[in-house]
């Protein structure tokens, strides 16, 4: 795993960069924040879509099916809706057509079907497993091998040498694969949503499905200790009480979705959340003399700048809301972005503080459809930090290198660079 986990590999530069994974779609933009802060200081609830209310253009193949659009921008509005799947329903997901590519997944069913389906995966990404069996089993190792890379240097860019390559090879070798491998599936996963290029586009996803189906072959003949093998063997129960075994499909649709999410949204906000423990340094000093700290300041990252600040629902009744009268049919964005700023629920809101009072965020989601992989993605922030903490106990901000920003499209964002000094 060594060799390829810290491989002098063009390609990771090609694919873990925020500005130019934005820029395949048209947009580079810094930091929205302030933007949807003003937006929700003026109304809970607004008419029209998060992106005609920025002034920014809509992304052409996002969704299939044209609709009234609405934004939540409050926690308040936005956690109902995450937690009423039913009224804000994720069915929306079916109008999507890069959703769509990756199969049918659990990220748009609702109700009994979806915790049905969700039942089969999510015992092996509850918090205890993901502290003991993808900790011992994967994280520390990569994180071990990566920093190892780093011990022999003075400054690094911890965005490429550590950020982006922890959680892409450790849900690699989780799902089953060799590690070998995470760099090629990650491109062809990618390159699956391609537009510029329908016949490249086509052939990674015949690769994609290729490799999957020869991992899925290979652990229904001989089970191992991953994911894979647990999705092969746990059961699936039906609507009649009766319970059976997933399809070849069934799984790959878990794969891609684990795959994609797993390695796509961890590495930008560990990035984060070193760049803002470097920028406010009295935090980094806490975390190196009481490490439980650490997981506070995850917890803040993810609060305080979500990787993804909006998610679409379905309205599926009539309503009125804070004023407003909100037909079935009706999509709508619940901007996390600007809920988990929200200074009815949080005091000073837009400082990044990691001793603020614990209060539930919106960061990961909440209700019947929050993230799957939460407590793996938070394991492997807090065992990074803490090996940096180990090893590079005085670790700060790189003064010559140009100063990290945040950019991205408005769904995923992240920095430019984590430059640091490592002595």
């Amino acid at each position: 795993m060594a060799d390829s986990l810290t491989a002098n590999d063009p390609r990771y530069r090609e694919i873990f960069d925020v500005s130019k994974e934005a820029a395949q779609h048209g947009e580079v933009y810094g930091d929205l924040t302030p933007a949807m802060n003003a937006l929700r200081n003026r109304a809970s609830v607004m008419q029209g879509s998060l992106r005609s209310l920025l002034d920014i253009p809509a992304m052409h193949d996002a969704f299939s099916r044209p609709r009234p659009h609405y934004t939540f921008l409050t926690f308040a509005l936005c956690e109902r809706a995450f937690r009423e799947n039913k009224l804000f329903s994720s069915e929306v997901y079916q109008e999507s057509p890069g959703v769509q590519s990756l199969g049918r997944t659990i990220l748009e069913m609702v109700g009994d079907e979806h915790m049905r389906y969700r039942r089969v995966v999510q015992p092996m990404f509850i918090r205890p497993r993901a502290h003991t069996w993808w900790k011992q089993n994967w994280i520390d190792e990569a994180v071990d091998t990566l920093l190892d890379n780093l011990k022999d240097r003075t400054a690094a860019d911890l965005n490429q040498d550590l950020c982006a390559r922890l959680p892409m090879h450790v849900v690699t070798r989780g799902i089953g694969m060799n590690g070998e491998d995470a760099i090629t599936f990650r491109e062809h996963l990618l390159g699956g949503f391609r537009q510029d290029d329908m016949e490249a586009r086509k052939r990674s996803m015949m690769e994609v499905a290729r490799m999957l189906r020869e991992l899925i072959t290979a652990r229904r003949q001989q089970p191992a200790d991953d994911v894979v093998s647990g999705l092969i063997a746990n059961d699936f129960k039906q609507t009649d009480g009766s319970s059976r075994k997933l399809t070849d499909e069934e799984i790959f649709g878990y794969c891609r979705l684990i795959m994609l999410a797993g390695g796509g949204t961890t590495w930008r906000q560990l990035g984060i959340t070193l760049v803002q423990l470097m920028t406010n340094y009295q935090f980094w000093e806490a975390c190196r003399e009481k490490r439980e700290l650490i997981e506070k300041a995850v917890e803040e990252s993810a609060r305080w700048m979500p990787t993804d600040p909006t998610f679409p629902r379905l309205i599926t009744e009539d309503m009125e809301l804070e004023g407003v009268s909100i037909a079935a049919g009706s999509r709508v964005d619940v901007c996390v972005g600007s809920a988990n700023r929200d200074p009815a629920r949080w005091e000073n809101p837009d400082a990044y503080d990691i001793f603020r009072p614990s209060q539930v965020h919106i960061g990961f989601g909440i209700g019947p459809h929050q993230c799957l992989g939460m407590n793996v993605a938070r394991q492997e922030m807090v065992s990074a930090i803490s090996g940096l903490l180990d090893r590079f106990p005085n670790m700060h901000t790189d003064p010559s290198a140009p100063k990290p920003e945040l950019l991205g499209g408005l769904e995923q964002r992240g920095m430019s660079s984590v430059p640091v000094r490592l002595q």
